[in-house]
């Protein structure tokens, strides 16, 4: 049976023309060179070379098997190559499931540098909402999700990569606007929109205990899911919202940002499977400082 090593031998001695520089180049005597070009020509069944005195010259047959031998020889060494890359992450498919607030804080960024390192890995990148980001990361439809804080989903491994602080997004007219700083008691009694507890568990908790510090609860007019529906109905007039500073960028008309006292932060994490073995996904982890 023929080997890709034979094939070796055989360009190796097509490009010299000469059995004593291929076996040189080879790093190899001439007598086992002459053996293993006789038994690759008695497999194929053809003569590859015209044996002269002190040279040798292609047969037709020698020319067009040359040709394919070295596409076949780069085939194969690319073929070893992708393992190698493969085991070591650089090479195949990366899915990555993010929130929203995510892609205007961390994620543009670690995308861009994981992308220009590792062009060779296909990042595949899907917005979702929290609760169903964590679902599909626990069960596989994702390698990572970068998420607000899950508090200890069980099954996931997660890491703090951004924290970012939240403010008050107000309408224009409303009077808060006109505050250059919002103290907790500035909320008492002021109907919020804000995202259900369910969604972003550890964003209410924040919420609720900045509200804490003036002694109230927070009551809620309005609850939407996403951020940018929040700040798109503070637009509309109908009320305020405690939103991560990141929604700034959203850049709604009609929406004022206004500082919080001491300002309770928000923590983006990514979220894994310990048992993930994609190769890629350490490489992800390490480059968003999580590794």
């Amino acid at each position: 049976m023929i080997d890709i090593r034979q094939m070796r031998y055989f360009v190796a001695l097509a490009e010299t023309l000469h059995f004593g520089r291929a076996a040189e180049r080879l790093r190899m005597s001439q007598p086992p060179l002459s053996r293993q070009i006789a038994s690759l020509e008695a497999e194929l069944g053809v003569r590859l070379l015209e044996r002269h005195s002190r040279q040798a010259s292609l047969t037709f047959a020698g020319q067009r098997f040359l040709e394919d031998c070295r596409t076949t020889i780069a085939a194969f060494d690319q073929a070893c190559e992708n393992a190698r890359m493969a085991d070591r992450g650089e090479l195949g498919e990366l899915s990555i499931g993010f929130m929203m607030s995510s892609a205007y804080t961390v994620l543009p960024a670690l995308a861009r540098r994981f992308t220009a390192k590792h062009p060779r890995v296909a990042l595949r990148l899907r917005e979702l909402l929290p609760p169903d980001l964590e679902e599909a990361v626990k069960s596989g439809r994702f390698d990572a999700g970068i998420m607000f804080d899950v508090g200890g989903v069980g099954g996931l491994e997660a890491r703090v990569i951004h924290r970012e602080a939240l403010c008050l997004a107000a309408p224009s007219d409303h009077p808060l606007a006109l505050k250059v700083e919002i103290a907790p008691e500035d909320l008492g009694g002021v109907p919020l929109i804000i995202a259900p507890a369910e969604t972003t568990p550890s964003l209410r908790e924040a919420i609720t205990g900045f509200c804490r510090r003036g002694g109230f609860e927070p009551t809620a007019r309005l609850e939407a899911q996403l951020q940018q529906t929040i700040v798109s109905l503070v637009s509309e007039g109908l009320g305020v919202a405690v939103t991560p500073s990141s929604m700034r960028k959203l850049g709604v008309a009609n929406v004022v940002y206004r500082d919080l006292v001491d300002a309770p932060q928000i923590e983006h994490v990514v979220a894994w499977r310990p048992a993930n073995l994609n190769p890629a996904l350490r490489l992800f982890l390490a480059e968003a400082g999580a590794g």
